[in-house]
């Protein structure tokens, strides 16, 4: 059993809990429940096209930066021109919570994506019940109908939907309602990161499909080449997390790429 099987097995047992905790309808509830959603999709195009993440952890690094304060970090990443903020809500592979969300929605103005693996129809009322504006849809996670019946759903919601994709058999997963495509340079089965392949991924999407790399863009010589290959966004964690101060990392970047 990979990795990614061993967090989906997790998962399934985490959504049951869940369920058992807070009933569907209170979610439905939620003071944030109903309120207007920020478009990723638009902020993207509109401005640097770097959705920066916050994660403490992850399976291939350990701990990253445990240290950091989600709250102080956004308000970071806001100020120095995100377009949007991707927040780790895995808690036993990533150390993030839902929590973090809700902490941050009130303080910013900018798109909060929930980062998740997303099998099931009751995280995406906990995403709009806790204050994201888009979810992440996994193709190695889930089949291309799975794909298609929780972007439908994302869409009733109010929520963008983020599809991620790494291998050329992943292109069925698409859909022409999905918001924004990110390809992963790192293979999510063996963490190995290949910028070319993404490209050619990148290449067999239609011309009018916003993409997002992720993941593996560790300099700005990255972010530049993959800009250069016509990349609308930029989803970027490790970079920034790895330093004590990552909204002054961010910031550094910024100055770095706009120069």
């Amino acid at each position: 059993m990979n990795i990614l099987d061993k967090i989906i097995e997790q998962k399934k047992q985490e959504v049951a809990e869940a369920k058992q905790k807070i009933y569907l309808a209170e979610l439905k509830d939620a003071a944030l429940f109903n309120r207007k959603t920020f478009s990723l999709k638009e902020s993207v195009k509109s401005s640097s096209g770097i959705i920066a993440e916050f994660k403490r952890q992850s399976p291939s690094k350990g701990i990253i930066n445990d240290n950091a304060d989600v709250l102080e970090v956004a308000r970071s990443y806001q100020k120095f021109g995100a377009s949007g903020i991707s927040i780790l809500t895995d808690s036993e592979f990533f150390g993030g919570k839902l929590e973090d969300i809700l902490k941050v929605r009130s303080e910013i103005s900018i798109p909060i994506l929930r980062k998740d693996f997303m099998i099931d129809e009751y995280q995406f009322y906990e995403a709009k019940a806790n204050g994201a504006d888009v979810i992440l849809l996994i193709a190695s996670c889930l089949s291309p109908e799975q794909v298609q019946e929780f972007t439908d759903l994302s869409h009733e919601l109010g929520l963008e939907v983020l599809l991620e994709i790494h291998t050329e058999d992943e292109l069925q997963h698409f859909n022409k309602n999905i918001d924004l495509v990110g390809i992963n340079n790192r293979n999510l089965k063996d963490f190995k990161v290949d910028l070319q392949h993404s490209v050619n991924l990148k290449n067999q999407l239609p011309k009018e499909v916003l993409s997002v790399a992720e993941s593996g863009i560790y300099s700005v010589e990255d972010f530049k080449f993959l800009k250069e290959k016509g990349f609308n966004g930029f989803l970027l964690g490790e970079y920034f997390m790895r330093n004590e101060n990552p909204g002054i990392a961010f910031e550094e970047f910024i100055k770095e790429v706009r120069n």
